[in-house]
């Protein structure tokens, strides 16, 4: 095991450039860093985002809701680049406060509703469109508490897992040893609610696989961390199957390439305006 002489101060202190992928934006207080009005498109929903799990899910679902002929979910997904501190603008603290994305604006209404968090705007979309929200208490019921859980298990798949094992400046044992046992039963929890499930809530697909599926079904198919041989994906069976059955959709195809800029130019669609721009403006042919 990894041995450390590392004693905590009496007082914890702050020190700029500390270790890790995240040290040139981590900072202990909150609030805006610098003055910036964020642009404004055409639609009444306006998303701030970046492709990572959370940003992903709200774009698979405004996906999902144009797949079904919504034409209030038309949307403008503006790219906000995080490793570059984007997200400490003042334009978009005044959405989201926290300075996390994705944060969303729906214009719809007078005022403006702000919405942030990634479950909430789930939450907020489903209920606006009546989709992916079962309509007995019973089903919605259960939707939520998969969706709850997913918000409460996702910090330690992201920042507990995902950092140590994949970002932290250094490797230590006893946190990785720590995190993948809770991510493992986390699976094995998905695993076997899915053996007799096809969706989170049984036959119907809803915000809760939406929210699950972009960090546990991309980890299981590999994609997340590049985790999937150290964790052994490949028993949780179940979830495998489900993974595979949404990364099918349509919709989902096109909402994981919103607001991306990383992996194959043409899976990268930096911001999106229109359904068009799947097609015209991904990032092989802005290159051309």
């Amino acid at each position: 095991m990894t041995k450390t002489t590392y004693t905590p101060e009496r007082v914890w202190q702050w020190q700029e450039g500390n270790g890790g992928k995240f040290a040139n934006i981590n900072r202990p207080t909150a609030g805006h860093r610098f003055e910036t009005t964020l642009p404004t498109g055409k639609h009444p929903l306006q998303l701030y985002s970046l492709a990572t799990p959370n940003g992903v899910k709200v774009t698979i679902l405004l996906e999902e809701l144009l797949e079904k002929g919504i034409a209030g979910a038309e949307y403008d997904a503006f790219l906000i680049d995080i490793m570059e501190g984007d997200q400490f603008s003042s334009g978009f603290c005044d959405i989201n406060p926290n300075s996390k994305i994705p944060a969303l604006i729906d214009n719809s209404q007078t005022p403006s509703i702000r919405v942030f968090e990634s479950g909430a705007i789930l939450l907020y979309l489903a209920e606006k469109f009546s989709e992916f929200l079962p309509k007995s208490l019973a089903l919605r019921t259960e939707c939520l508490n998969w969706l709850f859980w997913q918000m409460g298990a996702a910090p330690i798949l992201g920042g507990g897992f995902g950092h140590f094992y994949a970002y932290a400046p250094e490797k230590y044992q006893y946190p990785i040893d720590r995190y993948t046992m809770e991510v493992k039963r986390q699976l094995d929890v998905l695993n076997n609610h899915l053996q007799n499930n096809a969706y989170m809530c049984g036959d119907e697909y809803t915000i809760a696989d939406i929210a699950i599926w972009p960090w546990y079904g991309v980890l299981v198919e590999g994609g997340l961390y590049e985790a999937a041989e150290f964790l052994n994906v490949q028993e949780y069976t179940h979830v495998q199957r489900w993974a595979k059955s949404i990364s099918k959709r349509p919709a989902v195809k096109r909402g994981r390439m919103v607001n991306r800029t990383w992996g194959e130019p043409s899976e990268q669609l930096h911001q999106r305006h229109d359904s068009s721009d799947f097609e015209l403006n991904t990032q092989d042919k802005i290159n051309l």
